[in-house]
């Protein structure tokens, strides 16, 4: 069964508030009833009092039938004064001359003021005489803040259960999120399988979900990156012992022609190794964890031209024939730096894999509708079946040139390539070229 927070704190909430609800409606009810018992026999007793005390009366002058007990004699003012009237406003009774009850004709509550005090008064019209009740207004007020004194106590009480409650019940209810954050915090860098969802609550299933997926594309991020540097560490150990190795031919040269062949074998070990050394710097700075992408206005045959005048003394060098062509402007948005790297990778690799004799050319323009370069040249090209792995790092294809180390290259230009072309959402594809060669097409999205 899927446990739901939602559901499980919106019980335990309830629960503690309809306890506490209880407990107070309980402490209110006793505490009133004990409050209103003692009104109720106050009131009896003050009414029991008045009928004696009437009861004695003789002609117009009250006095008591009998003489009362110490307790009542004790008991002191009466709370309720009851007065009896004819019509015409003379009085005939009354329960205590020590107040002057006002004479009113209406029926009905009235609040008078006599004897500096303040009275609810009561009046009965009769047909031959008026009768009137009345209650000290202090009393009720005495009432009150007695009754609300007594509450207090009680009403403290329970406001500190109902939060202790209500704290047990939000520990109960969010206990789940607690157990999660436990589960997250137990994961490390040697371990981030997943967290399974069976025993979580719904809630909390989009949340752990979004946390798996993160971790598994960690996990993905620290792989690549410990085989980047153990394929890196490989890669550099063989440019090493090559260098250490024309050294030592160096060293041992015994005339100028030989020192002189050691000195151009060792420059051209240290460019290998240098170019090396760039390649991984580039692809670093290009891994998915680096800063997003900053887009500018950049013209694509501006940026083709500007690369093949980089490469053109090495492609003499090479007695291969390199050129650029472009109708016009190409605009597109993107990292300028990071475009030239990209041609820059292209030229290199097409280079290196060209035959002296051959051609280079580097194409910008509109491709289908969307702006593009094109590298091609006329070296032996790519078999269609390893051309899924040359993106692949430190990958070189068996055709790929002649057989030496340099023509072979480091297996990281189509990587950095395709790095470049996977920041700015671009379709990166190989293809025969016409008359034998490679094609290599890079298509950006349209400005």
């Amino acid at each position: 069964m899927i446990r739901s927070i939602h559901r499980q704190l919106l019980a335990w909430v309830l629960g503690a508030l309809g306890i506490g609800a209880s407990l107070l409606i309980a402490a209110s009810y006793q505490v009133l009833f004990d409050e209103m018992n003692e009104v109720f026999e106050d009131n009896l007793k003050q009414v029991a009092l008045a009928v004696v005390y009437h009861q004695g009366s003789i002609g117009t002058q009250p006095r008591l039938a009998q003489r009362l007990p110490p307790i009542y004699e004790e008991y002191g003012a009466f709370e309720f004064v009851t007065a009896l009237w004819t019509r015409e406003g003379r009085r005939l009774q009354t329960s205590d001359e020590t107040v002057t009850l006002p004479f009113l004709s209406r029926s009905g509550l009235s609040l008078v003021t006599t004897g500096g005090e303040d009275w609810y008064l009561y009046t009965v019209v009769l047909e031959d005489r008026i009768v009137q009740a009345a209650q000290r207004a202090r009393e009720r007020r005495a009432l009150a803040v007695d009754t609300a004194s007594k509450l207090i106590l009680p009403a403290l009480l329970l406001t500190a259960v109902i939060a202790a409650l209500l704290v047990l019940a939000l520990r109960r209810g969010l206990a789940p999120l607690s157990q999660a954050a436990t589960d997250v915090a137990a994961r490390s860098v040697d371990s981030l399988e997943s967290i399974p969802l069976s025993g979580q609550p719904l809630e909390l299933h989009l949340l752990i979900g979004a946390i798996n997926g993160l971790m598994q594309r960690l996990g993905s991020a620290l792989a690549l990156q410990r085989e980047f540097l153990a394929d890196a560490a490989h890669e550099l150990r063989t440019p090493i012992t090559a260098l250490k190795l024309q050294l030592q031919l160096l060293e041992r040269a015994s005339d100028v022609p030989q020192r002189d062949a050691a000195l151009a074998e060792l420059r051209a070990g240290i460019e290998r190794t240098k170019h090396l050394v760039e390649q991984l710097l580039q692809l670093s700075r290009l891994a998915p964890e680096t800063p997003a992408l900053r887009r500018e206005p950049v013209d694509l045959a501006a940026l083709s031209r500007a690369a093949v005048s980089h490469f053109s003394a090495r492609a003499d060098a090479s007695s291969v024939d390199l050129g650029a062509s472009a109708e016009g402007p190409v605009p597109i948005a993107g990292d300028a730096l990071q475009l030239a790297i990209l041609l820059n990778n292209l030229i290199d690799n097409a280079i290196r894999h060209t035959p002296a004799g051959g051609r280079v050319d580097v194409t910008a323009g509109l491709f289908n509708g969307h702006p593009g370069v094109k590298v091609t040249d006329t070296g032996p090209g790519i078999a269609a079946a390893e051309r899924h792995r040359v993106f692949d790092r430190f990958y070189r294809a068996a055709a790929a040139g002649s057989g030496d180390d340099d023509a072979h290259g480091s297996g990281l230009g189509l990587a950095i390539v395709k790095a470049v072309a996977e920041r700015h959402a671009a379709q990166l594809s190989l293809d025969d070229a016409e008359g034998g060669g490679l094609c290599v097409t890079v298509l950006f999205p349209t400005p």
